[in-house]
């Protein structure tokens, strides 16, 4: 087998009383698109910065390319690191600053020019090299900050939410650009965010990180479809969770499930309940339901008809048992 990318080892992070990072034991494979995904105060930025060496573990250790770099500074390793803030340098004009980092390593004038704008072609920009950053879109300027790590040539890029500060249209249009640039240039993606959608949309596979540890890893469809807790059940994307009662009339078991709201569908037969809310969101709508059973579900149906079911109204709802997944478990029977 190839050496991983990264491998992290016991990794632990405490500051004072807390501890940030719990534990990890992980192996992100060269080329990966890997993300981190996880709340706010979950570990994933901690976890980040001791790869990029901006952080010391306080146990544990980190290798990149089979090495051990624990306790190398951040400029001895081979990765580069793109924030959410870009951090350009608003008095240089485009290609400056993506030559930047070449030009403190003092590769010749020639060289380093000729790799920006090779840079900046890899990203889509040939021809901007010119202008200055405040001349640029704001998803011009995280490409811009891209083509600055990139043209270090890194082993590993590492970014932290870099379109964290993007509408949600300009978001859309760089997590496939995003992916493509990492399909092209086919370097180790290492991806921190807590958005699902870019999550699942951009990874080759995704660590769920809850309490400063990892829930889960795996591909996206495994972690949406197969979700290993209740936590990665309710974080990534929407669940109904069964449990108690409702869960043993409902699926004739005792433990906890879940059902996903785009598997249930509102019919003339199936588990009875109440509509208690109807939320209309553009392409969907959401009911929540309140069956007899004890369970409150989400049900979500494309926009397709008229005639929906209202608030008040008495429906029944079914859904496929392969659907039902039990937590830490498989798929119901």
């Amino acid at each position: 087998m190839s050496t991983p990318a990264i491998r992290l080892s016991g990794l632990r992070k405490t500051f004072g009383p807390v501890e940030a990072v719990a534990g990890i034991d992980l192996e992100i494979t060269d080329g990966e698109f890997f993300s981190m995904l996880g709340p706010s105060g979950s570990g994933k930025t901690t976890v980040l910065r001791m790869i990029a060496g901006f952080d010391r573990p306080t146990a544990g250790t980190v290798a990149l390319g089979g090495r051990d770099v624990t306790r190398l500074p951040a400029y001895e390793r081979d990765v580069n690191t793109v924030f959410q803030d870009y951090a350009l340098f608003p008095h240089l004009s485009v290609i400056e600053n993506v030559e930047y980092g070449l030009k403190v390593r003092k590769v010749p004038r020639r060289e380093r020019r000729a790799r920006a704008e090779q840079a900046l072609e890899a990203v889509q920009l040939a021809g901007f090299g010119g202008r200055k950053p405040s001349a640029m879109s704001g998803g011009q300027r995280q490409r811009v900050a891209l083509a600055r790590a990139l043209v270090n040539r890194p082993k590993v890029l590492l970014l932290d939410e870099p379109l964290g500060a993007l509408d949600l249209k300009l978001r859309e249009q760089m997590q496939v650009e995003l992916k493509q640039i990492q399909r092209d240039v086919g370097i180790t993606f290492v991806f921190v965010t807590h958005d699902q959608d870019e999550a699942l949309t951009m990874s080759d596979r995704v660590a769920v990180f809850d309490a400063g540890r990892i829930a889960q890893v795996g591909t996206p469809e495994a972690v949406y479809e197969q979700p290993a807790t209740p936590f990665v059940a309710g974080f990534v994307g929407t669940s109904n969770l069964l449990t108690g009662a409702a869960a043993r009339s409902l699926t004739g078991r005792d433990g906890t499930f879940s059902v996903r709201p785009e598997k249930i569908t509102i019919g003339a037969e199936g588990a009875p309940g109440t509509v208690s809310e109807v939320i209309y969101a553009g392409p969907v709508t959401r009911f929540v339901v309140d069956l007899d059973a004890g369970a409150r579900m989400v049900v979500v149906e494309q926009n397709r008809r008229t005639g929906k079911a209202q608030r008040g109204e008495r429906v029944q709802l079914t859904w496929q048992q392969e659907h039902v997944i039990e937590i830490g478990g498989n798929r119901a029977a």
